[in-house]
């Protein structure tokens, strides 16, 4: 099972679409996950696809996680 949220640790080559140290959502996608990529909402709002190893998964408490999914 993907997480539901990760921190950016890197931004390397997508400091437009990606801030270093921010919590982003994870969209499920097994393709993406086969080729050690992750799937998020970027600063653009929409989703893309990103190298997984500039993400670490970090655990948010289930009220938030329903806070931040229904804002998102």
């Amino acid at each position: 099972m993907h997480p539901k949220f990760v921190i950016c640790v890197n931004n390397q080559g997508y400091e437009v679409s990606l801030e270093r140290w921010k919590v982003y959502r994870v969209l499920p996608d097994n393709k993406a996950e086969n080729h050690s990529q992750i799937r998020i909402v970027d600063e653009s709002g929409e989703d893309y696809l990103f190298p997984e190893e500039y993400f670490a998964p970090i655990k948010i408490p289930k009220p938030i996680q329903e806070a931040m999914t229904t804002t998102a």
